[in-house]
């Protein structure tokens, strides 16, 4: 487990887990105490039992995407939470692919259940006292969005530290990601903190000077 916080009121928390090395994160309105559940993955027991034990209340579950190492943990959570789930519209395929995706790479899958709302770009998550800002992000998966305030932003698979998300599954095109990196991440102040869905957290700054993707060396553009 690994945490971090913003730069007020929230509080974020990873949890990595599974043959993907996925991560779970809690996020949390310090004043509050009421959260967040995003992209539960294997490790989804974890975060929840990390929230139950720090007295925070989960009130959704936020998917970035609908990629399966992101959802394989839903049936787990839903059990354990009433609460509901959120995603993206154009990511609803990919959700319902998840059985196939489970498939290819081989990893069981509980059936998931139904969702439930809509992640409406431009709106806002609202836990407790806090909330953060829905961007679209789309390039690695159609629906991909990224969760934004407070001085972080959970990015899902729209980038990572010193790299970027795959291009090559189903909905997934690279000069669309290159164009949401730039437009959606770069846009964010350099102190900004990055909470990756792989991998250790990073900052915009970071990745502004050092990702080669970003910087052109693997063809992103150099657009820093």
């Amino acid at each position: 487990m690994a945490e971090a916080a913003g730069a007020g009121e929230v509080t974020v928390r990873s949890f990595t887990g599974g043959v993907f090395a996925e991560n779970t994160y809690l996020v949390a309105c310090a004043r509050t105490g009421a959260g967040i559940l995003v992209d539960p993955g294997a490790a989804a027991g974890d975060a929840i039992a990390a929230a139950r034990a720090a007295g925070i209340t989960i009130e959704q579950i936020v998917l970035t995407h609908a990629h399966l190492d992101h959802v394989e943990g839903i049936p787990l959570a839903r059990r354990q939470l009433d609460v509901p789930i959120l995603l993206h519209p154009a990511d609803r395929q990919l959700y319902d692919a998840a059985p196939f995706q489970a498939q290819m790479f081989g990893v069981p899958l509980e059936p998931l259940p139904p969702v439930d709302g809509e992640l409406v770009v431009g709106d806002v998550v609202r836990f407790g006292d806090c909330a953060m800002a829905i961007r679209f992000a789309p390039g690695h998966a159609p629906g991909h969005v990224i969760l934004v305030g407070d001085g972080v932003a959970l990015v899902g698979d729209v980038i990572f530290n010193g790299s970027i998300g795959r291009t090559d599954l189903m909905g997934g095109d690279f000069q669309t990601l290159m164009r949401s990196i730039r437009e959606q991440v770069l846009t964010l102040p350099d102190e900004t903190t990055l909470h990756s869905g792989h991998g250790p957290d990073t900052t915009v700054g970071h990745e502004r000077v050092s990702n080669p993707f970003v910087t052109g060396v693997y063809g992103g553009g150099g657009f820093a």
